[in-house]
């Protein structure tokens, strides 16, 4: 605990993007000699916040406090100049640099106009013992596996001497003695009086480490209170606990047909040994926390990346698919979590997007049909309601509209398994509920679904099973009846699902 007053603040900050509201008037206060923790589930708004708090972004309302006052047009280079240093998730490093030029990079001592390389080499050496960094100086970045990336980025930012210290999933690609070394590098600055954010999906890091607690709940704070009164527990039934509402068709059972998947020993990407069965009929949940494979299993399934198993069986037929020309001509479709980037040709017209993947099936006698072809994008367009002239460029919609053209675009194949990453993710309220009754329709009428979500709460009301993925594999498989909104962000987080039920 500490008395001391802030260094870093932020006051009931708004911020919201393209009309979005993702932040609610959300307050967090760091304090030195404090290692304060930042937990919400995937969309919470903690990203937004680190940005905010570190002049990346400019609130919409509220103020962003230093050492108690506010400031104003608060942007990186102030943040750095006030001691604020941030080593996100995703690397900023140069692969290209060493290891002592990118430490370095941005900060350089100087002599006489001039980089003073034997104090960059000095101070370097200071920080990289501070991480345990062993590797030369002059070691290429691009040389080294991801987890010594991880401690370069940290030491990077103690380069600066900090006062404030915001770490996003630090021991995200660490080893076990990486992160261990992390955590009395945490305790000795913490010691030496610098305010800390630390944010992970680990409670068991967060407990240990931490000694306040800030949760973000859909843009707003649940709870900012000291960590000794509440246990994992609590704290995932904080971070998940929300209404429904009739946003979702009610569940009910669906007879369930023959095998479309089995796999056994199943790899792809850092997907690793997965054992998985799904039947027509069904919708299954592929959950967990963002990046722990869940993507690259579907691209593995739908032959988009390399893919190898001890035994494997898909639509009928024995064996992977190689490409995804196959995977579409044996029944698979797959809706990417990127629509502008993989989904769609945004320039092309919402007729030629609708499409594309079945132009070799609008012909006759080898030549393309202008008469099928526009039957066929009528009854698409009226199908998912998508309105107006079809002839207008699918940039001109909206982004549910978009997306609706994303789904759609498939139905002409009549694929029986139905491959969806975060399918709703970005989307109004109205298009997720037709969404959701048509992934239901899909079901009803013998397809296999398999729904990749970010959004816990669809896992919860539209699967009959949900896997749920941890570092590559399935660390448990959730049936109808275990499916919760603490089982599956327990299960991801380590924390048993006995341990959270209701």
């Amino acid at each position: 605990m500490t008395d001391r007053p802030p260094v870093l603040e932020a006051r009931q900050v708004l911020k919201g993007f393209y009309g979005n509201p993702v932040l609610k008037g959300v307050s967090i206060a760091l304090c030195p000699g404090r290692v304060h923790a930042l937990l919400g589930e995937n969309g919470a708004g903690k990203s937004t916040l680190i940005n905010l708090l570190s002049g990346a972004l400019v609130p919409d309302g509220g103020d962003i406090v230093l050492d108690g006052k506010p400031v104003s047009r608060f942007n990186p280079a102030l943040a750095r100049k006030a001691g604020i240093a941030v080593v996100q998730q995703e690397l900023s490093l140069t692969p290209e640099l060493s290891i002592a030029e990118n430490i370095g990079l941005g900060a350089y001592p100087r002599r006489f106009g001039l980089v003073d390389y034997r104090e960059l080499q000095r101070r370097v050496a200071e920080v990289c013992a501070q991480v345990g960094l062993t590797e030369a100086p002059d070691t290429l970045v691009g040389d080294l596996a991801l987890g010594r990336r991880q401690m370069v980025e940290i030491a990077k930012a103690l380069f600066r001497k900090p006062r404030v210290l915001i770490l996003d999933e630090p021991t995200s690609s660490l080893s076990g003695h990486e992160a261990g070394i992390l955590a009395g590098l945490i305790g000795r600055l913490r010691d030496e009086g610098l305010a800390l954010l630390y944010i992970s999906h680990r409670l068991n890091e967060v407990r240990a480490l931490c000694s306040h607690v800030t949760v973000l709940k859909d843009g707003v704070v649940t709870a900012d209170q000291p960590l000794a009164g509440i246990d994992a527990e609590g704290l995932v039934r904080l971070m998940v606990g929300r209404e429904a509402g009739d946003l979702f068709p009610a569940w009910t059972p669906r007879p369930v047909g023959e095998e479309r998947i089995h796999l056994k020993g199943f790899s792809a990407g850092m997907v690793r040994d997965v054992d998985f069965v799904a039947r027509s009929g069904e919708i299954v949940g592929i959950g967990g926390l963002v990046g722990q494979g869940q993507e690259d299993f579907l691209l593995g399934l739908y032959g988009a990346i390399p893919a190898k198993a001890e035994n494997a069986s898909l639509c009928g037929r024995s064996g992977l698919f190689s490409t995804v020309g196959g995977a579409n001509a044996a029944g698979l479709a797959y809706v990417p979590a990127d629509r502008k980037k993989e989904g769609l040709i945004l320039p092309q017209s919402i007729a030629s997007n609708l499409l594309l993947p079945s132009l070799d099936r609008q012909t006759r006698r080898g030549l393309r049909d202008g008469s099928l072809e526009a039957t066929t994008v009528v009854e698409l367009a009226k199908r998912l309601t998508i309105r107006g002239d079809t002839a207008r460029p699918v940039q001109a919609l909206s982004g549910g509209n978009q997306q609706k053209v994303a789904l759609a675009k498939w139905l002409p194949l009549d694929p029986s398994v139905l491959l969806l990453n975060d399918p709703t993710r970005g989307v109004d309220i109205e298009t997720k509920r037709e969404i959701y009754l048509m992934l239901k329709g899909f079901a009803e009428a013998g397809k296999l679904v398999i729904l990749l979500s970010s959004d816990t709460p669809e896992l919860v009301h539209l699967c009959d099973r949900v896997a749920v993925f941890a570092e590559g594999r399935v660390v448990t498989t959730l049936e109808r009846a275990a499916i919760s909104e603490e089982a599956i962000v327990g299960s991801a987080m380590g924390v048993p699902a006995r341990e959270v039920a209701a």
